[in-house]
C-alpha cells in the first residue's frame, strides 16, 4: 500500500480554508500514487481550537466541510484524518475515514491530556473501545488498521515519565492483531519531544509486532509551535520514513519499501532556531502583520530576536529602533547599528534624554522630588515601549518583545515598557541558553540554517562584541545584572529547578544550595506572578514555559518572607 503522510499547516478555526489545502495536499499525494492519506489531529479545525469547540455552527461547517471533500476526493485515494464527533449529550475528539464519497467516523480518543497547555476534557468525552478499522481498498487485500490520536500513544511511564494513564488503548489494540498502527497527532514542540515520540511508537511497534505511522501538525498557533517531524517506524523501531521538521510536507511511503531513506537528525540548536523562526512567521502571518518592529540594545537578547525576526519575516520587513538613554554606553549604541548592518535591518534613532527630561519635570511636583531610584529607571523602560508602541501602531506592525525566561522568571522586567509587545520570542529561552544559541548562529555549523533563512552564510550575525559583554539593562551608571540577581549560570540552574522540576526552596537548600540566594529567587519567582500575567504571549519551546501551561495564582503565599519586587 502506498501510504501519503500530510504534514498541514493550518490556521485554527479557519474550517473552509483548511479543507482546501487538505483537498489540494490530498490531490498531489493521489497524483503521486498514494492509495491512503493521512492528516493531523483536528486537521480541519487546526490545533488547539479551545472555545471554538462551544460553537455550534462551527461544528456544523466542520461537517458541511467533510461532506466537500467527500465529493471533491480522487476517487482512488482514501483519506483518514482528525475530526470532531458531536452527539446529542457528548462531543468526541475523532478520527474519520472519507471514503467513496462518504465520510464517517472510525475511532474515538481514547486518553484526553488536560495537563500543561492542554485542556481536551473541557470539551470532549473519552472514547471507550479500541480504534481498529478494516480497509478494503481497490486493488489491495483488507488491510487491519489501528488508529490512535495523539495522546493515545504516551502510555509508556519509563519514556514519558507520567504517571501510567486509567487505560492503555495500545494495550487494547493488541489482541485485535492490527497490521499496522496509525497515530493521528497535534504535538507542540518541546526540547526532546521529537525524540520521546520516536521511542513511543517504537515502543508500540514491538507490542504490536506492526509498523507505525505518526503524522503530526507544523506551524505556529498562538504560543504553541508544532514541529511537525512525521515518521514512520518498522516492526523492530527503526525510523524508515521521516518528514522535515517545521515545513509543511507532503510525502509517500510504501509499505513494501520498509528502508525508505530518512532525514538527518537537527542538532538541538537548529532545531530551537526553527521553532522560533516559524513561531513568529506563523504568528505574524495568521494575525495579519506583515512587518514587525522592535527596539535594538545593543544587548544580546534583543539581538537574538532581531535575528530570528529577519529570518522569519525577511530582513527588508524588520524595523528596529535605537533608543539610547545618558546611561546608554557607546559601545552598546555602535553594536546595535553594527548588527542592523550585518542583517541589513531598517533603523531609526531616537534618543530619550530629553523625555526624560520632561518626565522628571511633570512627576516632581507630585512625588515632592525628581524621581529617582528603580521608578528612574522604569520611567526609562517605559517611556522606551511608549515609543515603540507608538510607531508599531502608525505603520502596523508587530512589536516584538525581548526579555528571556530569565528575566520573566524573577521580575527583571517592567511593565508597559520592555515588556511591550504583541509576542515574546525568546520568554522561554533562559538567558545561558541565549548565549548558547548565539554562539551557535555564529558557527560554521549554522550556516546551512541561516543560508535556509535567508541570511547571510558566512561571518557573525550576532558577534564577538555583542556575546561578551557584561550583561545589562543600562538604566543607571555602571550597572550590571549581577548587581540585582545572581550570575545568570548559578541563577538559570535554580531557576529550572524551580520552574521545570517543581522544586521547593528546600529541596534546594537540602542539596547545597546557597539558602540566602534560594530564598531570594523564590521570593521574586512568586512574586512577579502578577507581571507574568500580563506579558506577550511567550513562544513554548520547553516542557514548563510561562503561558497557558503555567497557572499559578497572583495572590498567594510564597512560603518565605515576602518582598517588594525590584521592578
Amino acid at each position: 500500500m502506498r501510504i501519503a503522510l500530510i504534514q498541514s499547516n493550518p490556521l485554527v478555526g479557519d474550517l473552509r480554508g483548511n479543507t482546501a489545502a487538505l483537498l489540494s495536499d490530498a490531490c498531489q499525494a493521489a497524483a503521486a500514487g498514494a492509495q491512503l492519506a493521512l492528516a493531523p489531529e483536528l486537521a480541519l479545525w487546526g490545533y488547539p481550537p479551545r472555545d471554538l469547540l462551544l460553537q455550534q455552527d462551527l461544528v456544523a461547517l466542520q461537517d458541511q466541510q467533510l461532506d466537500h471533500l467527500a465529493a471533491s476526493l480522487p476517487p482512488e485515494l482514501a483519506l483518514l484524518l482528525g475530526v470532531v464527533e458531536r452527539q446529542p449529550r457528548a462531543m468526541y475528539n475523532a478520527l474519520a475515514l472519507v471514503h467513496e464519497q462518504q465520510w464517517k467516523v472510525v475511532a474515538r480518543k481514547r486518553l484526553l491530556p488536560s495537563y500543561d497547555v492542554f485542556d481536551e476534557r473541557r470539551y470532549f468525552t473519552a472514547g471507550q473501545e479500541p480504534g481498529l478499522l478494516e480497509l478494503k481498498l481497490q486493488g489491495q487485500p483488507p488491510v487491519r488498521l489501528g488508529l490512535s490520536l495523539c495522546e493515545d500513544l504516551w502510555v509508556d511511564e519509563a519514556i514519558t515519565g507520567q504517571p501510567q494513564p486509567s487505560c492503555d488503548p495500545i494495550a487494547a489494540l493488541v489482541p485485535l492483531h492490527p497490521q499496522l498502527l496509525i497515530n493521528l497527532s497535534a504535538s507542540p514542540y518541546a526540547q526532546g519531544k521529537s525524540r520521546r515520540r520516536q521511542q513511543l511508537a517504537a515502543a508500540a511497534a514491538s507490542r504490536l509486532g506492526c509498523p507505525v505511522v505518526y503524522v503530526n501538525q507544523v506551524g505556529g498557533n498562538d504560543e504553541l509551535i508544532f514541529d511537525g517531524s512525521s515518521f514512520v517506524v518498522n516492526t523492530s523501531g527503526s525510523r524508515c520514513c521521516q518528514l522535515p521538521c517545521a515545513e509543511r510536507s507532503v510525502a509517500l511511503w510504501n509499505t513494501r519499501e520498509p528502508l525508505s531513506q530518512a532525514l538527518d537528525d537537527l542538532s538541538p540548536e537548529a532545531e530551537i532556531w526553527r521553532m522560533l523562526v516559524l513561531g513568529v512567521q506563523d504568528y505574524a502571518s495568521k494575525c495579519g502583520f506583515r512587518s514587525a518592529l522592535l527596539g535594538l540594545s545593543g544587548g544580546i537578547d534583543s539581538a537574538l530576536v532581531a535575528a530570528v525576526a529577519a529570518a522569519a519575516l525577511g530582513a527588508q520587513q524588520v524595523r528596529a529602533l535605537l533608543l539610547p538613554s545618558p546611561y546608554s554606553s557607546t559601545g552598546s549604541i555602535d553594536d546595535a547599528q553594527a548588527l542592523a548592518e550585518r542583517l541589513q535591518l531598517r533603523t531609526t534613532t531616537v534618543p530619550i534624554a530629553a523625555l526624560m527630561g520632561i518626565y522628571d519635570a511633570s512627576l516632581t511636583p507630585a512625588l515632592g522630588v525628581v524621581p529617582a531610584g528603580v521608578t528612574a529607571e522604569n520611567l526609562q523602560s517605559r517611556i522606551r515601549g511608549t515609543l515603540l508602541m507608538a510607531v508599531a501602531n502608525a505603520e502596523g506592525q508587530l512589536l516584538l518583545a525581548t526579555g528571556n525566561k530569565s528575566e520573566l522568571a524573577v521580575g527583571y522586567c517592567t511593565l508597559y515598557g520592555d515588556m511591550n509587545g504583541g509576542l515574546a520570542v525568546i520568554g522561554d529561552l533562559y538567558k545561558t541558553e541565549v548565549y548558547g544559541l548565539a554562539r551557535w548562529l555564529d558557527s560554521p555549523a549554522a550556516a546551512e540554517e541561516r543560508r535556509r533563512c535567508g541570511l547571510p552564510a558566512e561571518g557573525p550575525l550576532i558577534g564577538d562584541a555583542i556575546r561578551e559583554k557584561p550583561p545589562s539593562a543600562e538604566l543607571r551608571p555602571d550597572q550590571r545584572d549581577s548587581d540585582s540577581l545572581p550570575d545568570y549560570p548559578a541563577l538559570d540552574r535554580l531557576l529550572r529547578s524551580l520552574i521545570e522540576e517543581h522544586a521547593g526552596p528546600a529541596q534546594l537548600i537540602a542539596a547545597g544550595e546557597d539558602p540566602q540566594t534560594v530564598e531570594q529567587i523564590w521570593r521574586l519567582l512568586k512574586r512577579s506572578e502578577f507581571k507574568r500575567r500580563q506579558a506577550a504571549p511567550v513562544l513554548k519551546l520547553s516542557e514548563q514555559a510561562f503561558g497557558s501551561g503555567w497557572r499559578m495564582p497572583i495572590a498567594a503565599g510564597t512560603g518565605i518572607t515576602a518582598a517588594k519586587s525590584p521592578r
